[in-house]
């Protein structure tokens, strides 16, 4: 079952907060409620709930549900 929250850890400064995952898009961008630092993907990672989430995105966690070990938004292989 796909989880829709997950909960974000901003690397600056270590605050957590939960959040609604959307189930039909990637997010790029989320800013810290802590200390408003602009959270962006790292370099592979598809949003900033797969590099800062202890749950990845709806679309990784169903592609991983299928076996498919793949970005939801880059090629296999390719690491952007």
């Amino acid at each position: 079952m796909t989880k829709l929250t997950s909960t974000l850890t901003c690397p600056a400064c270590g605050h957590q907060e939960p959040e609604a995952m959307p189930t039909d898009a990637c997010q790029f961008f989320y800013e810290c409620k802590a200390c408003a630092v602009l959270l962006k993907p790292k370099a592979g990672d598809c949003c900033v709930f797969c590099s800062y989430g202890d749950v990845p995105c709806p679309p990784i966690q169903d592609a991983r549900a299928g076996g498919d070990p793949t970005n939801c938004c880059t090629p296999a292989g390719h690491a952007g």
